[in-house]
């Protein structure tokens, strides 16, 4: 012990050594700057004082001038240096040294005044300018700091916390490294036990002065008081399972005893969780299922104890969703049909614990609050129990709709019976009216659980939309949030119901298809209630919902009943009944989610058009022609009933309707091309013709596309075109790389049918692009983008014209060939000619230039790739041909002046 003292003491001396050699640094620092400055100024001042001073002028002074009577007075005090060299302002007027005047004898009697002083120029400032400031450096901030610590704030305290917690850390360290801390784990549990125990103690006296403080030292030391009992039995095996157990729910009954006394629903919240909890960290893995279920039976015996006393709501439902969410799981994980006496009476338990909870919450609540319930426990309870109560039965029977049907009775019957008590009172009419609801929808489900149990969706989902609608009505959420939980539990019941136990035998008339369609149904008519109520988000969210349910469940349907070859039909039939109910129902009651889902409806038609192909060859065969009919008729209403609104996806609808059409019929066109066995080229040509009538219409006759909507479609114009002009484009690209056979006709250049299709679309673009519809970020350059277009439809037309009338492949190969090469040089060559030639003749420099860039770029063709097939004649005769035409377009087409030009460009 000795040694620890001496330990101990020489490093709390040198704890406290730090800050005082700290400080005295700082203080040296101190004391020296300041005698850096008083150097400096002693510096400047010798630096004045060595100035020249001024001379005195003779006579002025003088020893040997006669005694001045006035030298008795106060003598003139002279000029300093400072004042002599100091610059003179700019309003300081120059004055001149004068005696002041003094009593005395008579003016006569004096000697003649001294002449006045000459002023001394101020000598020029020898000092350098001062530097700028710097930035400190990373010590000098870290001196800052620390002295700001030493020298702000309570500085005794700081400084004693950082001996303390210096002296306990080395105290620590030394009791480690000499064993002191190697005590047996009994002894240390016992030391927190009794720790945990003074700490519950001292908070149970301070409940009174300081509550907070209090209970959160109860809670946390019968936390303490818990983990130790666990660490006890799981991790160091010092207790056994039931003396363990048997202590955690002392403790627990303790801290639920606590909080009712001193009205604390933290320290309830705190034990519900630990008792539900301790099963689970003192299980032994013996899965004795009965000894957890009365364990759990006692928890909410003491909770229905608890609500008699105060309105805890979230203890109830901390145990509801515990007793019920690890029910569920063990009976997921470990149940059998051996298990079923043994698990039911426990679950009708359970039931009958949280039907009188909601009650008891209901009795606490004050008379002008007789409308609040607690809805989660009230509509929870039964959905969850007769959930439980299916599943228990399921193994049981193989048949069990009919034991549901009952349970599904019983429980109408009970809650009629509670709605009768109830309902008339007025502390429990909400109660009443909730216990009413339920007991018509389980009446109503006991009748088709007895045909089948997925039906059991149609019933809540049609009790969800009535709880909506309630809701908004009474201004309440409680029933709102209700019935969107009972459509939740629809789509649920569905997917339970919907399996391989209850196969479908037909289509429509089963009730798989009818639970869907009611889940639907739901969704919609809360989506309208709420929209009428001006909630639109909330319509939104039902609308989807309810949109969802039935797209999926007419493309189940049509999957399941319908022939392959005769789905997309079906779907697109669909997708176009679809969009006229919505467009219907947007007339009568407008919303963007209404046209949206008319606009879908035409898009869909482009991917079902596609899978119509993949089907049968072309969208029109077999049912597609009376698909595509309905989906004319109901597309041309659907866009009738969109024209009264004024919502932007009316334009958007009729802006898909003339995509699709091209679509469709440009699939038809390319049916019929193959179907009488036409060439490459013909197939491309009539692939766009659709594309290139509607661009001609859309031109030329506006207003046959623009109805129905008529002038408020005018805003698409521009953005229609644009698509359409895109398509065209993408095609005449593709179209350039194609050898464009015209089988049976022969072909002949440009007179054949896809260079015929390109400049049509070449000059549907010009036309476009010269008039207003087009946008302008496409009118810039649009000579330089015609040309380059036009000159390579040249070019692939030359190699066409090679491949079909000079044999060569057509392919990246035939470029290689000399026929090729030498047919490009004068094709190219005679457009450099006519480039020149055009250009001078009209006085146009750009278009001269562009013409001798076109021979330049042919004159490095010849000198890097022609000069290969100077073997040949073809090589040969590009040379010449190449030659006279430049000698005679300079000689007949010399460049035009600049003059002519720029006249021209006005």
């Amino acid at each position: 012990m000795g040694d620890l003292a001496g330990v101990l003491v020489l490093f709390g001396l040198v704890v406290l050594a730090v800050p005082i050699l700290l400080i005295m640094a700082l203080v040296s620092i101190s004391g020296l700057k300041r005698r850096v400055s008083d150097l400096e100024n002693e510096m400047r001042g010798l630096r004045t004082d060595a100035s020249p001073a001024p001379m005195a002028r003779p006579g002025y002074g003088s020893a040997t001038a006669p005694p001045d009577p006035v030298s008795e007075q106060p003598s003139v005090r002279e000029p300093t240096l400072a004042e002599l060299t100091r610059k003179p302002s700019v309003q300081e007027p120059t004055t001149t040294i004068r005696r002041p005047e003094v009593p005395g004898p008579t003016d006569a009697s004096l000697p003649p005044p001294l002449p006045a002083a000459p002023r001394i120029p101020p000598a020029a400032p020898s000092r350098p300018a001062p530097p700028p400031p710097s930035t400190p450096d990373v010590f000098t901030v870290a001196a800052r700091a620390i002295k700001r610590w030493f020298t702000v704030g309570n500085v005794p305290v700081k400084i004693g916390m950082l001996v303390l917690l210096a002296g306990v850390a080395a105290l620590l360290k030394y009791a480690s490294d000499q064993g002191w801390l190697t005590v047996p784990i009994e002894l240390r549990l016992a030391g927190i036990s009794a720790a945990a125990l003074a700490g519950l103690v001292f908070g149970w006296r301070q409940r009174e002065s300081k509550r907070s403080f209090a209970l959160a030292v109860q809670g946390g030391a019968i936390g303490v008081l818990l983990l130790t009992v666990f660490a006890a039995f799981k991790m160091y095996g010092l207790l056994e399972a039931a003396p363990a157990f048997g202590i955690s729910v002392v403790l627990i009954a303790g801290i639920g005893v606590l909080a009712v006394v001193q009205n604390s629903k933290t320290l309830a919240v705190l034990g519900i969780l630990a008792g539900f909890m301790a099963p689970i960290w003192l299980s032994t893995g013996s899965g004795n299922h009965v000894a957890l279920f009365s364990y759990y039976a006692v928890l909410n015996a003491a909770i229905l104890a608890i609500a008699w006393w105060r309105p805890w709501r979230v203890l109830n439902l901390l145990g509801f969703v515990f007793t019920f969410g690890i029910g569920t799981v063990w009976g997921v994980l470990q149940y059998n049909a051996s298990k079923f006496a043994s698990t039911e009476p426990f679950l009708l338990l359970f039931f009958a614990f949280y039907l009188i909870i909601p009650i008891l919450y209901a009795r606490k609540q004050p008379a002008s609050r007789g409308d609040f319930i607690d809805g989660c426990l009230v509509f929870g309870t039964p959905l969850i129990v007769f959930s439980l109560q299916a599943a228990l039965l399921m193994p049981t029977d193989e048949s069990p709709r009919m034991p549901l049907a009952l349970c599904a009775l019983g429980l109408g019957a009970l809650y009629a019976v509670l709605a009768k008590l109830f309902i008339h009172r007025e502390r429990y009419a909400a109660l009443g009216a909730s216990y009413a609801l339920l007991a018509v929808g389980f009446a109503t489900l006991a009748v088709p659980l007895a045909l089948s149990a997925r039906a059991t969706a149609s019933v809540f989902a049609l009790e969800g939309a009535a709880l909506a609608w309630l809701g908004l009505r009474q201004r309440r959420w409680l029933p709102q949030l209700t019935g969107a939980g009972l459509q939740l539990a629809a789509a649920a019941a569905l997917f339970i119901g919907a399996s391989a136990y209850w196969p479908d035998e037909q289509a429509i008339a089963n009730p798989t298809f009818m639970g869907a369609l009611l889940i639907a149904l739901a969704g919609f008519a809360s989506a309208w209630a709420y929209l009428r109520e001006g909630k639109s988000q909330i319509a939104l969210l039902y609308y989807l919902w309810g949109l969802l349910w039935w797209c999926g469940n007419a493309i189940n349907e049509i999957g399941g009943f319908v022939a392959p070859t005769v789905r997309a039909d079906a779907l697109l039939a669909f997708a176009a009944a679809t969009g006229w109910l919505a467009a219907e129902v947007h007339r009568r009651r407008p919303a963007s989610a209404l046209a949206l889902t008319t606009l879908a409806g035409f898009v869909s038609a482009i991917p079902l058009a596609l899978a119509q192909m993949d089907a049968h060859a072309q969208p029109f065969a077999d049912y597609g022609v009376w698909a595509w009919l309905a989906f004319a008729v109901l597309g041309i209403r659907s866009l009738l009933c969109l024209r009264a609104s004024e919502d932007r996806f009316a334009g958007w609808a009729q802006f898909a309707w003339w995509i699709v059409w091209p679509v469709t019929l440009a699939l038809l066109c390319s049916w019929l091309a193959q179907r009488f066995d036409l060439s490459q080229g013909w197939q491309l040509a009539l692939l766009v013709l659709p594309w290139l009538v509607v661009v001609a219409v859309s031109m030329f006759r506006w207003p046959l596309l623009a109805a129905p909507l008529g002038e408020r479609f005018e805003g698409y114009r521009t953005a229609l075109q644009t698509v359409y002009f895109t398509v065209l484009g993408l095609w005449w690209l593709f179209a350039l790389f194609q050898a464009g056979g015209s089988a049976p006709l022969a072909w002949i250049p440009v007179l054949n049918p896809m260079e015929l299709a390109q400049l049509a679309v070449l000059a549907l673009a010009a036309r476009w692009l010269w008039s207003d519809q087009a946008p302008d970020w496409l009118q810039r350059l649009r000579i330089f983008k015609m040309a380059s277009a036009g000159f390579l439809m040249v070019t692939f037309i030359t190699l066409r014209a090679v491949h079909h009338w000079g044999g060569v492949e057509w392919g990246a190969d035939m470029l290689s060939t000399s026929l090729a090469q030498t047919s490009l040089t004068v094709v190219w060559s005679v457009l450099g000619v006519l480039g020149w030639v055009i250009g001078s003749r009209r006085g146009h420099r750009g278009l001269w230039l562009a013409g001798a860039v076109l021979m330049g770029v042919v004159l490095a063709k010849l000198v890097f790739v022609d000069r290969q097939h100077l073997g040949n004649l073809l090589g040969i005769g590009s040379f010449i041909a190449y030659g006279l035409l430049c000698t005679l377009v300079g000689y007949f087409a010399p460049a035009p002046p600049r003059a002519a030009t720029e006249e021209a460009n006005a």
